[in-house]
């Protein structure tokens, strides 16, 4: 086993995977907490939908870099989901899934309609579920996820404190003079930007798992908000280094072996709380 990984480790492409696939687990699980304690948790599907219909269009197009042209329709939708949960009419919860369905249903459908490919199944079954492969990432894609894997944790250290306090009070929050509406465009906008880079590993569907998991399986055990926060952290990077690894070995999906694995992460956390 450790000849094999050694093997795998001397191509640098591999070496480049596990450096992304870290940087984004560790990004991706940073908003998990506030996501979830806002009752939030299902942003990171509606997104991941609208990056699927972006990534259907570029394909039609066929674009060699769709990634600045997702991210930008995500960064779009996020904005277009927070004015619409600002109002009476419409609620995040709802405005969420509309998106949600109506990306989901335009994507498959251009797909078909203007399909470039002979093999559409399998096309967007690796959008979906992302690549069975650890290798498919080009240079600029592994450059531009390490970029802004890191400017995302960079953010979240720098507005920690006011991100604290939108979790738990936002009425306290613009009473003391904090600008409630642009932070909240800011982590709106940072959701969208982590689950297009959450994309390249796990695909369009999971992406959620990546947010959501290493949140939930840490509250199991602490109570304090930085101490969730920290091991989830430590929690997401441990399962995507560990699922990376074992999808090299056994010859499995990427994403869906870092989910499993997460999921692996959840239930031992759901024991250990129980002992503490």
């Amino acid at each position: 086993m450790i000849e094999t990984l050694q093997l795998y480790f001397s191509y640098p492409f591999v070496r480049y995977a596990m450096i992304v696939g870290v940087l984004v687990a560790l990004s991706s699980s940073l908003l998990g907490v506030t996501l979830v304690l806002k009752r939030f948790s299902f942003i990171g599907d509606g997104l991941s939908h609208v990056a699927f219909l972006a990534m259907a269009v570029a394909a039609i197009f066929q674009f060699t870099n769709n990634m600045p042209l997702i991210l930008a329709v995500t960064v779009l939708a996020a904005v277009v989901v927070l004015c619409m949960g600002e109002t009476t009419l419409l609620k995040g919860d709802a405005a969420i899934a509309m998106i949600s369905v109506t990306s989901l249903a335009l994507g498959y459908l251009l797909m078909n309609v203007f399909s470039t490919s002979s093999n559409i199944s399998g096309d967007v079954c690796t959008t979906l579920f992302g690549s069975t492969s650890i290798l498919t990432l080009r240079m600029e894609q592994v450059i531009l996820s390490s970029v802004l894997s890191i400017v995302v944790v960079i953010i979240y250290i720098l507005f920690y404190n006011r991100i604290f306090a939108l979790t738990f009070d936002e009425d306290f929050s613009r009473a003391v003079g904090v600008n409630v509406s642009f932070y909240n465009f800011a982590i709106a906008v940072i959701i969208a930007v982590i689950i297009v880079l959450a994309m390249n590993l796990v695909g369009s569907l999971l992406t959620s798992a990546l947010i959501i998991f290493p949140a939930l399986s840490t509250m199991r055990i602490y109570k304090s908000f930085k101490a969730v926060v920290i091991s989830a952290a430590v929690l997401s990077v441990l399962c995507a280094a560990i699922g990376i690894i074992v999808s090299i070995l056994a010859g499995t999906p990427v994403g869906s072996t870092i989910v499993g694995i997460e999921i692996i992460g959840y239930i031992m956390c759901v024991v250990a709380g129980k002992f503490i």
